[in-house]
């Protein structure tokens, strides 16, 4: 593999967590640290980072939330992207990591390399799971396709993932499969417990 990509990141940090009772995700541990503190660790080569979510983040890092807030992953995607052209000069690419991703860092590195090839002409890079679904909420995207693709969705509320990504080309990455997987049930935070602890 050649060079890791030069890019921004975001981090989306607001969802609910209903499923867990209402736990706010970036604060819930695993292994000792909290998942925001992994998805930071996925991304800290970035040139700028921006968290999208009602949380504290650390002096280096952009903190914004969607307006209004509670609008969904597409919603936050123009938030952030919002703060970074607010920034200095953007990156070419853009990494985007749901919070509620514990090993995010194993799986952004093919994505990042897979971006840096010289020859790259994709729209971005998302991982697949272990049971072959794009994962477009951990990927890397160049961002003036992804900033084309927000254009026609205002401020994004309501709006799918699916919706949002579907006329953009993305390959999808299998290297780094075994590190996908979020938690959305306590099923799940003590599968990935006992896998990182």
């Amino acid at each position: 593999m050649g060079m890791e990509a030069v890019h921004d990141a975001i981090v989306l940090a607001g969802g609910s967590g209903r499923r867990l009772g209402g736990v706010d995700k970036a604060t819930l541990t695993v292994a000792g640290r909290s998942l925001l503190d992994r998805a930071l660790e996925a991304v800290d080569r970035a040139g700028q980072i921006v968290v999208v979510g009602p949380v504290d983040v650390p002096r280096r890092v952009r903190q914004v939330v969607e307006d209004p807030p509670g609008g969904g992953p597409v919603a936050g995607l123009v938030a952030g992207m919002t703060a970074l052209a607010d920034g200095r000069e953007p990156a070419e690419w853009v990494a985007v990591v749901a919070v509620d991703q514990p090993a995010a860092a194993e799986a952004l590195a093919p994505l990042l390399s897979a971006a840096g090839q010289p020859k790259c002409r994709t729209d971005g890079f998302c991982q697949e799971d272990a049971g072959g679904h794009p994962q477009w909420l951990l990927a890397v995207y160049r961002r003036e396709s992804l900033a084309r693709a927000l254009e026609p969705v205002g401020t994004g509320h309501g709006v799918s993932v699916r919706q949002l990504v579907s006329e953009l080309n993305l390959a999808r990455i299998r290297e780094g499969a075994a590190s996908v997987g979020d938690i959305d049930t306590w099923e799940d935070h003590q599968h990935w417990e006992e896998r990182l602890g």
